[in-house]
C-alpha cells in the first residue's frame, strides 16, 4: 500500500492493531529475519575516504549476521548481561555498527558523541554505569583515544576498553606512515585494553547464548540537542523494531541503496536509517569515518551516489547547503528521495536542491525521547515544504495548550505530544526526576503523551508544522517571541545559510533578541544592513534583533542542527563583560558553564582590586547567575 496521505495511514492502522503484527520481538530476531531472506545481498558499507574509487569494506546479510554474533559473544565473554552497558566512542566505521548491533544482543547498547569532553563522556559513563567501553587506538588526527582514556579514569566501573585499529582501513604508503607517527596510545585507568579485531575473531559465527525472550531496555542514548546538558534515554527494543518496521513498509525494499554520512551515535543514522535496513534488507553506505564532515564529502558526494547507485539519501539542511555550493557533476539517475531531518529546512534551499538534483525531499520529525520517528511529509503524497508532514502509522500527535492542557483546535499552536510504540511513559530518562512532567495522561483511552518541548499545530489536512521549540522562546518583559520568526526572516536573504536567534540577558527587559547569520560562501554583507533587512522582514517589532552578528560558521551539533547553548554563551559572555567594563571593573567573564540545577552560570575572575559589592551592583539586574571561577 502506498503512503500518500492521512487516510492511507489509517488504512494500514486498520489492518489490524499494533501489538498483533507478528514482528521480531530482538534486534538479534530481526537481524536472523533478513539475513535468512537476502543472505547474499550487500548490507553495510563503510569507506574509509571519500574519493569515489577509494576501497571500502563490504558485508553481506549472512556475513553481518555473523560479525554481529561474534561480537555480541566477544562481550559476553566481557562479563554483559542484559542488564549491562556497553558503551563505544567511535567515528562511523564497521566496528561501530557491530557494536551498535552487538551491544544490543548483549547487553545495553549506549552509543557516546565523540565531540564531547571528556568530562561529559565520563558522566555518561558514570550515569550508565557502563562495563565496557569500545574505542578507538590512538590514531593520527584525532583525540578520541586520548579522550577516552581521560573519561574511564573518571568512571572507575568500567572494567574492559575495547580498542578499534583504524590502521586496518589503510593501504599503501599511508599504511607503513601511520604506524611511525601514531602517538602513544594513552593509558590513565585500570581498566583492562584489548583488540577489537583480535579478540571477536576468537569467536563463533552463531550466537553462543540464548536470545532474550522479551521485550526490554537495549540502548541508551544521551540527548541534550541544542538546549541543555545530556540526558540519557531508554530505548526498548519495541520502539527499535516498530522504526525497522516503518522503514520496511513505508520506504524501501532489499532493492535500495541508502546513503548515510550522519554519525553512528545518533538515532538519526542508527534507529533510523539502519533500522530501516535491518528490516528491509536495504544497502546502506557510510562514506568517512567523520560522515559528511569527512574530508572531501561534499566534493565527491554525488560520484559516491553513482558509484553505488544510492537510491535513498540520509541528509541534514546543513549539508544540503554545502552540497548546492557544489556541481552535480555525476550520473544520479539511481536516486530518488531525499529524507531530510534535524532542522527545520529553508524555503529556498528546498527548492534550489531539488531542482539541481532532481530528486523530491522529504522532510521529516523525531526525537530521541520517542525512539525517534513520528512523522513525515508521505513520500508518494503532497510534500508540504516547511511541514514536517503526517504522522507515521500508530503514532498519535496532540496538540496540548501547556496552560490549561486542553487540546488545541486546528491551526491553534500548542505543544507538540507524541504517543506511539518508541514511547516508553515513566521512564524515558534513567534518571527518574528527569521524567517528572513529562507526559499528559488522557484517560480516555489511558494513553500517555510525551511532551516534546517543540510548539507546533496540526492543519486542516492533518499536516504537522514545528513552529519554535517552547524551551527556546525568547521572553523580552513578559512577551513571549518565537526564534524561529527572527531566524526564518534572515534565512529568506539570499547571502544567508543559516540563522540562529536566542534572547540575549538584559538588565531591563530580562531577554532581547540576539541573531547570529552564517553566510553564503563569497557573500559580501555587513550586520548592520542584515539588521535593516530584519526590520523589514520580521512584523513584530519587539523581535528586531537588538544584536545580529555574522559569524565564520555557526556552531551546530553533529546532525547539522544549531548549537545554541554555544550562542547563548557567547551572548552571556559579552553582556556581562560590557556590564563590568562600564562599571569600570577590573573583572572578567572566563567562561560560561552548565550547572544541571542552576543552568548557566558565568565564571568571573578579577584583573585587579575590586570590591565584590561592586560585582553584585554591577550585575545584580541580570537573572543569570554568576561565581567566581574559583568556586566553580
Amino acid at each position: 500500500m502506498a503512503f500518500a496521505s492521512v487516510a492511507d495511514r489509517n488504512a494500514i492502522e486498520d489492518e489490524q492493531p499494533w501489538p498483533e503484527r507478528d514482528l521480531p520481538v530482538t534486534t538479534w530476531a530481526q537481524i536472523q529475519q533478513t539475513a535468512a531472506a537476502h543472505p547474499g545481498r550487500n548490507a553495510v558499507t563503510f569507506q574509509m575516504f571519500s574519493d569515489p574509487s577509494a576501497p571500502a569494506e563490504t558485508l553481506t546479510w549472512q556475513e553481518l549476521q555473523g560479525q554481529v554474533a561474534q561480537t555480541a559473544n566477544m562481550l559476553r565473554d566481557m562479563g554483559v548481561g542484559e542488564n549491562d552497558v556497553v558503551a563505544y566512542l567511535l567515528p562511523n566505521c564497521t566496528e561501530a555498527i557491530l557494536t551498535y548491533l552487538g551491544g544490543q544482543v548483549a547487553g545495553i547498547v549506549n552509543p557516546i558523541n565523540p565531540l564531547l569532553e571528556a568530562e561529559q563522556i565520563g558522566a555518561i559513563l558514570r550515569e550508565t554505569n557502563a562495563k565496557v567501553l569500545v574505542t578507538l587506538r590512538a590514531f593520527p588526527k584525532t583525540d578520541v583515544a586520548q579522550k577516552a582514556a581521560e573519561a574511564v579514569a573518571l568512571a572507575p566501573n568500567v572494567e574492559t576498553v575495547v580498542e578499534v585499529d583504524l590502521l586496518r582501513y589503510l593501504t599503501g604508503l599511508k599504511k607503513l606512515i601511520v604506524p611511525l607517527i601514531r602517538p602513544k596510545n594513552p593509558v590513565s585507568h585500570k581498566a583492562r585494553v584489548v583488540s577489537f579485531t583480535k579478540t571477536q575473531a576468537k569467536q563463533s559465527r552463531d550466537l553462543a547464548f540464548a536470545d532474550s525472550t522479551a521485550d526490554r531496555v537495549a540502548a541508551y542514548f544521551h540527548t541534550g540537542g541544542t538546549t541543555g546538558m545530556p540526558k540519557v534515554v531508554q530505548h526498548k527494543y519495541s520502539g527499535i523494531i516498530y522504526n525497522a518496521w516503518l522503514g520496511a513498509r513505508l520506504l524501501f525494499t532489499e532493492k535500495d541503496v541508502q546513503i548515510c554520512p550522519l554519525p553512528l551515535f545518533h538515532v538519526f543514522a542508527t534507529i533510523v536509517a539502519l533500522g530501516a535496513s535491518l528490516s528491509s534488507g536495504a544497502h546502506i553506505v557510510f562514506p568517512t569515518p567523520q560522515g559528511y564532515r569527512g574530508d572531501g564529502v561534499f566534493d565527491n558526494f554525488w560520484k559516491l551516489i553513482e558509484r553505488y547507485k544510492v537510491t535513498f539519501m540520509i541528509t541534514v539542511p546543513t549539508a544540503m547547503s554545502a552540497l548546492m555550493q557544489r556541481p552535480v557533476n555525476a550520473d544520479i539517475s539511481s536516486l530518488q528521495l531525499a529524507f531530510c531531518g534535524s532542522a527545520p529546512l529553508p524555503l529556498e534551499l528546498y527548492k534550489r536542491f531539488e531542482a539541481a538534483a532532481g530528486v523530491t525531499i522529504c522532510e521529516g520529525y523525531g526525537l530521541t525521547e520517542a525512539t525517534c520517528l513520528v512523522s513525515i511529509n508521505p513520500p508518494q503524497g503532497e510534500k508540504r515544504v516547511g511541514s514536517i508532514g503526517i504522522p507515521f502509522p500508530y503514532t498519535k500527535i496532540r496538540i496540548v495548550n501547556p496552560a490549561t492542557q486542553v487540546d488545541c483546535g486546528v491551526d491553534e499552536i500548542g505543544e507538540i505530544c507524541v504517543s506511539n510504540p518508541g514511547v516508553a511513559s515513566g521512564d524515558t530518562y534513567t534518571e527518574p526526576d528527569k521524567n517528572a512532567d513529562l507526559y499528559y495522561h488522557f484517560p480516555e483511552k489511558d494513553r500517555w503523551y510525551l511532551r516534546t518541548g517543540d510548539l507546533g499545530r496540526v492543519d486542516p489536512e492533518g499536516y504537522l508544522w514545528i513552529t519554535g521549540r517552547a524551551k527556546d522562546l525568547i521572553i523580552r518583559g513578559g512577551h513571549n517571541i518565537d526564534p524561529a520568526e527572527i531566524e526564518e526572516a534572515l534565512a529568506g536573504h539570499e547571502a544567508v545559510a543559516f540563522a540562529g536567534a536566542i534572547g540575549q540577558p538584559d538588565a531591563h527587559a530580562g531577554e532581547l533578541p540576539a541573531a547570529y547569520v552564517e553566510l553564503v560562501d563569497g557573500a559580501n554583507i555587513t550586520a548592520e544592513e542584515l539588521r535593516a533587512y530584519a526590520k523589514e522582514h520580521i512584523h513584530e517589532r519587539a523581535a528586531w534583533p537588538k544584536h545580529l552578528e555574522i559569524l565564520d560558521e555557526l556552531p551546530k551539533t553533529a546532525v547539522g542542527k544549531v548549537f545554541k547553548p554555544a550562542l547563548r554563551k557567547s551572548a552571556i559572555t559579552r553582556i556581562f563583560n560590557g556590564a563590568l567594563n562600564d562599571a569600570g571593573l577590573a573583572v572578567e567573564v572566563t567562561s560560561v558553564t552548565e550547572s544541571k540545577k542552576r543552568g548557566l552560570v558565568a565564571q568571573l575572575q578579577k584583573t585587579g582590586d575590586v570590591a565584590d559589592g561592586d560585582v553584585v551592583k554591577a550585575l545584580g539586574a541580570f537573572t543569570i547567575p554568576w561565581e567566581w571561577a574559583s568556586e566553580a
